[in-house]
C-alpha cells in the first residue's frame, strides 16, 4: 500500500507546476499590506511586544496579558520577524508555509495510498476550495492548527493504514501524536486528530483488511502515542506553569493560567457565549465555502459507499474522521466557519481517487464552468454597478476604506476579473473546463492579493488613521489610548500609554484622565466616540474621522468638560468586544 513507484517526467512537472502554482496563490498580496482586524492585529501586536519584551511565555496586548489563545502562532511570528526584520511578511509568513506544508502532507498521503496522480488530485482540489485559500491568505491560527492536525494524521493514516505482510510504522504513529499536541498548543483542538482512532477502532473490530493489527504484544506502543502528545503540550506548558506559579510571579498569571487551561477551552466548548448558531450551521460551509472543490460530492458520494462495503479502510479512515470531526464542532452551541476547516484536508484525501474518473463527466465540467461563469458575471455586475450608479452604500463603502475617486480602481479590477473569467468560460468551454475553473479561482486571488489588498490597507489595517494621529504629536508628546483596538497601537509604531484592554470604558476613561492631568502641556487621549459621552467639547477637539468601522478623537485636557466623567452606560459589551469586522 505504501510502495512507492518512481515518478515519471510528466509527474515531476505536474507537482512543481503545482506546488509553483501554490506559492503564487497563497503568497498574493505578502509584503503589500499590514495586519487587518479583527484577529491579524492582536496575533501581530503580542508578537510584537514579545520581541521587544523578551517575555515569550505570556502574550500581552498591551498592558494586559493575552489568554484567548496559546501562544504558538506568536511564537512564529515574532522568530519570523527575527529572521526578515519586516512585520508586513512576518505576520504572514507563518500561514504561507502552513498551508503550503498541508498540500504536501496531503499530496504525499495521496500518493503513498494510491499513486501521485490522485496525490496531485487530492492537493490540487485543496488549493481550489475557497475556504482554504482565503484562510491561507490571512494571518489567523486557523491555517497553522490545520497544518499540525494534518501532519497528525499524516503520521497515524501511516500507521494505521499497513498492511499484515508490512511493519508498523511506529515513528509515524509517534510521530502524528506529537504533532497533535502542537495542534493543542496552537488553538487548543489539536487533540481532535486523534479521532482518527475510532473508525480504525472499528475497521479493527470488523477484521478489515489492509490496516495494522491492534494485537501483538504492543500495547505500550500504543501509550508512547499519548506520551508523544502529552510531551508536545508540554513544551509550553511546563516552563508556563512554572514561572506563573513561582514565589515572585506577577499575580496577574494566576487568572491567565485559568483563562487559557479552562475558559477559553473547556468552557468555551461547552457553555459557548457568543457565535451561537443552529447545528445544521456547518452544512452550507460545506457545500458552499468548499466551492468549487465541494462540486465533486454528487460523484464521490456513491463511490465512497461502494468502497465503505468492498471494505476499504483508505476511505473508511479520512472519511470517518471528517464525520466525526463535523459533529463534535455541531454539538457545541458556539459556531463559526473556520472550525471545520481542518476536516477540510482529509475530504480532499478522500476524493482524490475518484477524480481522474469523474473530470471527463460532462454534468461535472458544466457545473464547473457554470460556477466560473456565474462568478464572473457577479464581478463583472458589481463592478458596472458600482462605477455608473450613484447609490449611497457604495459612496459611503468608498469613504470608509479611503478609496479615491469613489472606489474606480477597485470596481475597475471587478470588471476586469469578470471579463476574465467570463472569456475563459467562452474559450475554454466544456471541452476545458479543469481548465478554466482553475484559471478562473487563480485570477480571482491574484486580483485580490496584488490589485484589491493595497487599495484597501490603509484604512482596513488603520494605518491611515495612525499616521494621522502621529501628525499631531509634536516632539516630547505622550498618546494614552482609551476604547482602543489592537490595529491602533500595533500601527502607531511608537510608545502609547494604555489603561487596559478589557476594562470598562468609563474607568479606562477615568484612569485616563488622571494619568493626562500630571502633564496637560503634552498628553494626549485617543478615544473611541461612544467613550467619550459628553464630557469633551468637540470643538476643542481633533476629529481623526471614521476607521474600521468606528469614528475616532483625539484631545488634550483643555478639550474636557469640567467634572464630567462617562458613566458606565457608554460601555461596550461585558468582554470589551464589539465584533470582527474591518
Amino acid at each position: 500500500m505504501f510502495a512507492l513507484i518512481p515518478a515519471t517526467p510528466r509527474e515531476r512537472r505536474w507537482f512543481w507546476l503545482l506546488l509553483l502554482l501554490a506559492l503564487v496563490i497563497l503568497g498574493a498580496g505578502i509584503g503589500l499590506r499590514d495586519p487587518w482586524p479583527s484577529d491579524e492585529p492582536r496575533f501581530a501586536l503580542a508578537a510584537k511586544q514579545m520581541v521587544e519584551s523578551g517575555n515569550w511565555l505570556f502574550p500581552h496586548r498591551g498592558s494586559e496579558l493575552y489568554a484567548d489563545k496559546p501562544p504558538m502562532l506568536m511564537w512564529l511570528e515574532a522568530a519570523s520577524f527575527e529572521l526578515t526584520r519586516s512585520w508586513r511578511i512576518a505576520f504572514m509568513l507563518p500561514s504561507l508555509l502552513a498551508s503550503l506544508g498541508t498540500l504536501l502532507l496531503v499530496y504525499d498521503l495521496g500518493r503513498r495510498l494510491w499513486n501521485r496522480r490522485t496525490g496531485l488530485y487530492a492537493a490540487g482540489g485543496l488549493l481550489l476550495a475557497f475556504q482554504f485559500v482565503y484562510q491561507g491568505q490571512r494571518a489567523q491560527i486557523d491555517p497553522l492548527v490545520v497544518f499540525f492536525i494534518t501532519a497528525a494524521n499524516w503520521g497515524l493514516l501511516r500507521h494505521l493504514l499497513a498492511p499484515p505482510e508490512r511493519a508498523a510504522h511506529w515513528p509515524a504513529y509517534w510521530f502524528g501524536c506529537f504533532c497533535a499536541g502542537l495542534g493543542v498548543i496552537t488553538k487548543g483542538v489539536g487533540f481532535i486528530a486523534l479521532f482518527m482512532l475510532l473508525p480504525y477502532a472499528w475497521a479493527a473490530v470488523r477484521g478489515w483488511q489492509g490496516i495494522v493489527r491492534p494485537g501483538g504484544g504492543a500495547w505500550w506502543r500504543w501509550l508512547l502515542g499519548l506520551a508523544a502528545t502529552l510531551a508536545a503540550i508540554a513544551l509550553w506548558l511546563v516552563p508556563m506553569l512554572l514561572v506563573a506559579t513561582a514565589r515572585d510571579a506577577n499575580p496577574a498569571y494566576a487568572g491567565y493560567v485559568h483563562d487559557i487551561l479552562f475558559k477559553q477551552t473547556a468552557q468555551r466548548y461547552a457553555n459557548a457565549w457568543h457565535h451561537i448558531h443552529a447545528w445544521w450551521y456547518y452544512l452550507p460551509i460545506v457545500l458552499f465555502s468548499w466551492l468549487p472543490f465541494s462540486l465533486l460530492y454528487p460523484g464521490c458520494v456513491p463511490r465512497w459507499w461502494r468502497r465503505l462495503k468492498a471494505g476499504d479502510a483508505r476511505i473508511l479512515l479520512p472519511l470517518g474522521w471528517v464525520l466525526l470531526v463535523l459533529l463534535f464542532f455541531s454539538a457545541s452551541a458556539g459556531k463559526r466557519d473556520v472550525y471545520v476547516l481542518p476536516a477540510l484536508p482529509m475530504l480532499a484525501l478522500a476524493c482524490a481517487p475518484f477524480v481522474g474518473e469523474l473530470l471527463p463527466r460532462r454534468g461535472l465540467r458544466i457545473a464547473g464552468l457554470a460556477f466560473i461563469a456565474l462568478l464572473g458575471a457577479l464581478m463583472l455586475g458589481l463592478g458596472i454597478y458600482a462605477l455608473h450608479s450613484h447609490v449611497p452604500k457604495v459612496a459611503q463603502f468608498a469613504r470608509d476604506y479611503g478609496l479615491a475617486d469613489g472606489g474606480a480602481a477597485l470596481w475597475r479590477m471587478c470588471v476586469a476579473l469578470g471579463m476574465v473569467q467570463l472569456a475563459l468560460v467562452a474559450v475554454l468551454r466544456v471541452r476545458r473546463a479543469v481548465l478554466a475553473v482553475a484559471t478562473g479561482m487563480a485570477a480571482l486571488w491574484l486580483a485580490w492579493g496584488f490589485w484589491a489588498v493595497p487599495q484597501l490597507n490603509a484604512a482596513s489595517s488603520a494605518g491611515a488613521l495612525m499616521a494621522q494621529v502621529r501628525s499631531h504629536l509634536a516632539p516630547g508628546d505622550e498618546l494614552g489610548l482609551v476604547a482602543w483596538k489592537e490595529q491602533n497601537l500595533l500601527m502607531l509604531d511608537r510608545p502609547a500609554t494604555d489603561f487596559g484592554f478589557k476594562q470598562p470604558w468609563h474607568l479606562q476613561f477615568a484612569r485616563a484622565v488622571a494619568w493626562q492631568a500630571q502633564a496637560p502641556a503634552t498628553r494626549w487621549l485617543f478615544v473611541q466616540q461612544p467613550a467619550m459621552g459628553d464630557c469633551v467639547d468637540r470643538a476643542k477637539a481633533v476629529d481623526l474621522g471614521y476607521a474600521n468601522r468606528r469614528e475616532w478623537w483625539m484631545f488634550k485636557r483643555d478639550a474636557l468638560v469640567p467634572g464630567c466623567l462617562p458613566g458606565a452606560a457608554v460601555d461596550e459589551s461585558p468582554d470589551g468586544e464589539t465584533g470582527a469586522g474591518l
